[in-house]
């Protein structure tokens, strides 16, 4: 328990023990990308939508056999990797969505189109188009990049700078497009 200057009583860590008191507030943590994930199951769970327990537990699996390949099964994902994660998912699914309508199985690429919006959720909202061509021509303008040859340089340097925002496909075209 702690006091209301956060301090421990009875000798316990203040991250360990957390209660309300009246008048004390509440303490509030960012939740982490693998606990929302988590939540989402169990809401899920709750409201019987099976399609979207399906989809949340096979990304709770992917982020797990992920942790395991990075460190050992008590390992924690840090938000960066859960997203990438995630942003592997929504491709493995679009990609799926273009194999099935290819071979004219609608039905399929209904059932991954209707699982997208789910992964989605957990994306950070795109960055708009104007936001990333700067990003995109001060990329080039700091690489010094002058054709198509060093295209590789700017990617790496234009990925930084959208912080995971913008979808690497995107964002080769636009580089495509600007470099001369």
């Amino acid at each position: 328990m702690l006091s209301p200057t956060g301090a421990p009583v009875n000798g316990n860590s203040p991250l360990l023990c957390w209660e309300r008191q009246p008048g004390w507030g509440i303490l509030t943590l960012p939740m982490s990308l693998t606990a929302r994930i988590d939540q989402d199951v169990k809401e899920a769970m709750l409201a019987r939508a099976a399609e979207k327990v399906g989809v949340l537990r096979m990304l709770k699996s992917a982020v797990k056999n992920a942790a395991i390949e990075k460190g050992g099964a008590d390992t924690v994902l840090a938000d960066a990797d859960v997203l990438a994660v995630v942003r592997k998912e929504v491709k493995k699914r679009q990609d799926s969505i273009a194999s099935f309508e290819g071979a004219g199985r609608t039905d399929l690429a209904d059932k991954e189109k209707s699982e997208l919006p789910f992964l989605q959720a957990y994306l950070p909202a795109e960055m708009p188009a104007e936001e990333l061509e700067k990003i995109v021509r001060d990329a080039i303008a700091e690489t010094g990049a002058t054709s198509k040859k060093e295209m590789g340089a700017v990617m790496k340097a234009a990925q930084a700078k959208a912080a995971g925002r913008a979808d690497g496909k995107t964002l080769s075209q636009l580089v495509q497009k600007l470099l001369p």
